[in-house]
């Protein structure tokens, strides 16, 4: 009796560990030693990793928006204490006028090289280059004092860019037909990348900054760069005869690239993964400059040929107003104030410079400066860094 008993203790002893070996993992994984075996689990959707950014470049702050760090007045501690200036290139009187915004007068004109087309700010956002095309040099201007340094040479300087790992400046040699990835401190050659198209000039930065979308004003072309590779691995001619295709800005979700054509008097819509063939929304005579608002949700759009500017809604995907210069003008270049209420623009064949209230369309000054102003820089203005042209800030 006394063995029967033991039998059927040590019986229910060896069912008991059994049960609680079932329910049970080692560290790590199951507990095979005790007879047991892994449930099976129920089937997992695969977790799409995010795409990995260009080796170096500062994470983007919302994957949704890649303009999330230009917030209205989100000054980098880099630029929080610059003075508020609006800097404009005049292409045919060699200088650059520098604007109080807040009283819309000029005060101080500095002399450049010849024919500066653009004021650009650097990655790292200390300097503003001054692009003297025909002058082969770069000026810099040191934005916390407004005083010019030293000229710097570099040939056919028409555009001047800046990788998103800020390991490069990419010069954007118009009649040399060349890209050139440059030191973005020195500006030594580093590499020349020789193009088939003619008149490189604008461009942007894909989302995750592996490439970058180049519009060839005089070839009507569009060219699509390896950032890292430092080669050209696309190009496409667009389905427009005698199409001039100009500024270039990716949208907030990055899947999408916009085009100014002044020929075409549109937007050129391109995949640019794909990099396949884009569709022309129009807007306007003589489309020129693309701008985004500071709340990412609109982007302005300067029609030169008739002194208008287009407002399109990413949302909504269309436009949605446009607004008329009053006496009509010259729409170009600029870029808006670091609280988003003001877009300013150059008018290019008017020897003026606008500012218009971004809320109502309103002009709010014209202010007379020297001749062809082009590439005007508002400065400083909210984000991390700088990836040129006259301020593409992430």
């Amino acid at each position: 009796m006394k063995r029967h008993l033991v039998k059927s203790a040590l019986i229910a002893g060896a069912a008991f560990v059994a049960l609680a070996a079932c329910g049970t993992e080692s560290k790590d994984g199951p507990n095979e030693g005790l007879g047991t075996k892994a449930a099976v689990p129920a089937p997992v959707k695969p977790v799409q990793k995010p795409a990995q950014g260009l080796p170096g470049m500062p994470p983007v702050l919302d994957p949704k928006d890649v303009y999330a760090a230009d917030r209205p007045n989100k000054l980098s501690p880099v630029v929080k204490d610059f003075p508020s200036r609006v800097y404009v290139p005049n292409t045919e009187s060699d200088t650059v006028s520098v604007i109080d915004p807040k009283t819309y007068e000029i005060i101080e004109t500095i002399h450049v090289g010849r024919q500066p087309q653009h004021v650009v700010p650097s990655w790292d956002l200390k300097t503003l280059w001054v692009n003297n095309n025909r002058g082969h040099t770069l000026t810099p201007i040191d934005p916390r004092t407004g005083k010019a340094g030293k000229p710097v040479d570099v040939h056919d300087p028409y555009n001047l860019y800046f990788t998103p790992n800020g390991k490069y400046a990419v010069v954007m040699a118009s009649l040399d037909r060349e890209l050139v990835f440059r030191d973005p401190h020195t500006m030594e050659r580093v590499k020349t990348v020789p193009v088939s198209c003619y008149g490189v000039n604008h461009a942007d930065f894909s989302l995750d900054g592996r490439y970058f979308i180049v519009s060839c004003e005089f070839s009507g072309e569009l060219l699509k760069v390896d950032t890292e590779k430092m080669k050209v691995i696309g190009q496409q001619k667009l389905p427009f005869d005698g199409a001039m295709p100009q500024d270039v800005k990716v949208s907030p979700d990055g899947k999408r690239f916009y085009v100014a054509d002044m020929m075409a008097d549109g937007m050129w819509v391109l995949d640019g993964d794909t990099f396949g063939r884009p569709t022309l929304l129009p807007t306007g005579k003589g489309t020129h400059g693309l701008y985004v608002s500071r709340d990412s949700r609109e982007m302005y759009v300067s029609n030169r040929g008739e002194g208008t500017v287009s407002v399109f809604d990413f949302t909504q995907n269309r436009l949605t107003k446009k607004w008329q210069l009053p006496h009509g003008g010259s729409p170009d270049m600029g870029g808006v104030s670091a609280d988003g209420k003001v877009l300013w623009l150059s008018g290019r064949y008017n020897s003026e410079v606008y500012a218009i209230d971004t809320r109502t369309g309103a002009q709010l000054a014209r202010v007379k400066v020297g001749s062809g102003p082009h590439g005007l820089a508002v400065y400083p203005q909210p984000g991390r860094y700088s990836l040129g042209h006259t301020g593409i800030f992430r």
